[in-house]
């Protein structure tokens, strides 16, 4: 068990808010300062332009917060493993510096674990800010589950926050700079697997394994 999950329910659910609000503003900003731009009779094609790739972007982040942080269906549902795939290869694409792979079958598997593998992906893809690859691998997802994500690009990064978590060592309070992280350690708790960090000057990997039952 990790140390640090203390948070209340109503202050879990007001720092996912803040995140997920941080993540959709630029994009939103940016359609309204396109609109302005039209009505100040600018350029049309660059405001349109400008609006086009806003609202694509603010669209897939929101469909991906959605399978992320959401509840996604009622208590107990599960999720296409497929839905997870679209959102992440989307989420990549809008900002077009970051290639996906994503290998493993294709099955409905619990949502919480769908939840856990769309977190992991946000922290791989957090750890090369400059672009790179992310490799996503489901090993036997529907029951003894594996979960990989390999990121490599030039200028790689271990989250420090996410290392502490696991450490049961993180001091500060958490925020919404740091709850998704926690979101993520969380959600590995509630669904029976543990997290691991390996990091060389070649890549970083992210995994999640079910944790045994066995005595």
């Amino acid at each position: 068990m990790v140390k640090n999950l203390t948070l209340t329910g109503p202050d879990l659910a007001a720092l996912l808010c803040s995140r997920v609000c941080h993540d959709i503003i630029s994009p939103v900003g940016a359609i309204n300062n396109g609109l302005e731009l039209l009505d100040e009779g600018g350029a049309d094609a660059d405001a349109m332009d400008l609006i086009r790739t806003s609202a694509l972007n603010a669209s897939v982040r929101l469909k991906f917060a959605r399978l992320a942080f959401g509840a996604s269906g009622s208590v107990g549902a599960s999720i296409d493993t497929g839905e997870a795939e679209k959102a992440a290869r989307d989420f990549a694409s809008v900002e077009k510096k970051t290639e996906v792979t994503w290998t493993g079958p294709r099955v409905i598997i619990p949502k919480n674990r769908v939840k856990l593998l769309l977190n992991l992906f946000l922290i791989a893809y957090g750890a090369i800010p400059r672009g790179g690859s992310v490799n996503v691998i489901l090993e036997n997802p529907e029951y003894d589950a594996v979960f990989k994500l390999i990121a490599k690009g030039k200028m790689m990064r271990v989250p420090p926050k996410l290392v502490e978590l696991l450490a049961g060592t993180m001091e500060e309070a958490v925020d919404a700079h740091t709850i998704q992280p926690y979101y993520t350690v969380l959600l590995a708790e509630e669904a029976g697997m543990e997290i691991e960090i390996n990091s060389t000057p070649e890549e970083i990997v992210f995994s999640a394994k079910t944790i045994s039952t066995e005595a």
